[in-house]
């Protein structure tokens, strides 16, 4: 089975042909193609390629799934004795995406 690692936003993704994997928020509507190409890992099943720092001609093309916000994440602050709290909530934004094609290089 053919995979490769990619790089998006500073974070690394491992993508197969048909996964759907949610990456933080690219521009773009659903329906439309978007391509990775800084792969950092290729492999096809049997030999591994890896980049140093990417592998020259790797590339993963996905399309837009649909964009949305992830589950709330709680930061609470508090300091004993002080009388100090403080709550605030965040919800990142992501863009889901579905692997139409690897070329690993």
């Amino acid at each position: 089975m053919s995979y490769a690692i990619f790089k998006a936003a500073g974070q690394q993704f491992r993508a197969a042909k048909g996964d759907t994997l949610r990456v933080p928020k690219i521009e773009g509507e659903p329906g439309s193609k978007v391509a990775f190409d800084e792969v950092l890992l290729a492999s096809d099943g049997k030999k591994v390629k890896t980049g140093k720092p990417t592998v020259t001609g790797a590339k993963v093309t996905a399309e837009i799934v649909r964009h949305g916000k992830d589950d709330k994440v709680i930061i609470f602050k508090f300091k004993r004795r002080k009388n100090y709290r403080r709550k605030t909530g965040h919800r990142q934004q992501f863009t889901e995406v579905k692997i139409t094609s690897l070329r690993l290089g």
